[in-house]
């Protein structure tokens, strides 16, 4: 049964326009390129680049966990919107590879940057992940219950890929980006959101073992179920559609053709996907952000990451009409239409504001959620 998406009109009555207001990422020192990996296993960088567009990804040290890299990406999205950690009231962390179940990823970035007063919690929704905790924070700014969110799509795949597969391992990297969001009168920010989900094809994408269906043994580590497991051709094929579905929904919702997209901002996957939907929303490939040579699939950090570098390289114009949209393991798929506004050096938020809208103690006891070296 094909999922329809859900779509989010923007600007609802009842909700304020949001915006993003500042970007950030972060990328591990390390990068592993294709020559490195044909040194340790039977491929090339031709075979890796024509199937799948990437040339190199970036490793995250040993010491390094997805909270760093996380941080990292929030401390830079602050400086860009003139913010201090303390004018956060919420924390989303998009992730497929928490530092561990629980405290949340969330909680860690929350110690790390210094964020007191931030509700935080982690998402989970794979490669989508960070496009479906975007719009969980739009409705908490959009609705007033608190003022500035921070929105985090963070993961170290190479902690879960099979280095030993070479259908799999070829693909991932690891990163993490980051927005900042608020309400900003007279921009309209996030336009439109649509989303979806497909349980029945949950064993096409997934990392088996280390849950409560498959708790950590000797026999599942030797199985190999702690690491990432992928049906690529039938991948392949849900991400195309999946991905049309959503991004014609989005543009339907803001009363949108392609036409009127500047930029797009697709899911860092495969450069055949890429292609394949370019092809069918009739789009030229010069309008699409392209990082996955340089980064691999990246998961949830994939898109935030890609927007980043995007606004900072000048790519996304002021006043741009900016299309994202990604897929990932669940199934999921989402897409974001957005105005893109420079963004402005905010006003440090005063006391008596923050007192107008902060969450109170009872509120974040009911609103905080406790989620969750081969090289």
């Amino acid at each position: 049964m094909k999922a329809k998406p859900v779509a989010h009109e923007s600007v609802p009555k009842t909700l304020r326009s949001v915006s993003i207001i500042g970007t950030g990422s972060y990328l591990p020192k390390r990068v592993l390129t294709n020559a490195d990996l044909a040194k340790v296993m039977d491929t090339t960088d031709e075979w890796i680049t024509t199937r799948t567009g990437i040339k190199e990804r970036h490793i995250a040290a040993a010491d390094q966990a997805t909270s760093d890299l996380a941080a990292e990406a929030a401390r830079r999205a602050l400086r860009q919107a003139g913010l201090a950690a303390e004018d956060l009231d919420m924390i989303i962390v998009a992730t497929v590879t928490p530092d561990m179940f629980f405290p949340s990823t969330a909680c860690f970035v929350q110690k790390a940057i210094g964020a007191g007063n931030a509700v935080c919690f982690d998402l989970e929704a794979a490669c989508s992940g960070f496009l479906f905790a975007l719009e969980t924070a739009r409705q908490y700014v959009g609705s007033g219950a608190i003022t500035t969110a921070l929105v985090i799509g963070a993961d170290k795949l190479s902690a879960i890929t099979d280095w030993e597969d070479r259908a799999t391992c070829v693909l991932f990297g690891d990163g993490a980006g980051a927005a900042i969001i608020r309400s900003r009168p007279g921009v309209r920010g996030i336009i439109a959101t649509a989303m979806a989900s497909d349980g029945n094809l949950g064993h096409l994408l997934s990392m088996p073992g280390g849950g409560s269906r498959n708790p950590a043994t000797a026999q599942t580590v030797k199985d190999r179920l702690h690491f990432l497991k992928m049906a690529g051709k039938e991948v392949f094929k849900y991400a195309v559609g999946s991905m049309l579905s959503v991004a014609k929904e989005a543009l339907k919702k803001a009363n949108m053709t392609m036409a009127d997209v500047d930029c797009v901002i697709p899911h860092q996957a495969n450069m055949r996907i890429i292609r394949a939907i370019g092809e069918r929303l009739g789009s030229p490939m010069e309008k699409y952000y392209i990082n996955l040579d340089r980064t691999g699939n990246m998961s949830a950090a994939s898109i935030p990451v890609a927007l980043d570098e995007a606004v900072r390289a000048g790519f996304i114009k002021h006043g741009a009409i900016v299309l994202m949209m990604a897929f990932g393991g669940g199934f999921t798929s989402g897409a974001t239409l957005l105005e893109w506004r420079k963004p402005e050096p905010s006003q440090r938020v005063s006391a008596k504001d923050v007192s107008r809208v902060r969450v109170s103690n009872a509120q974040k006891r009911r609103f905080s959620t406790n989620a969750s070296n081969l090289w």
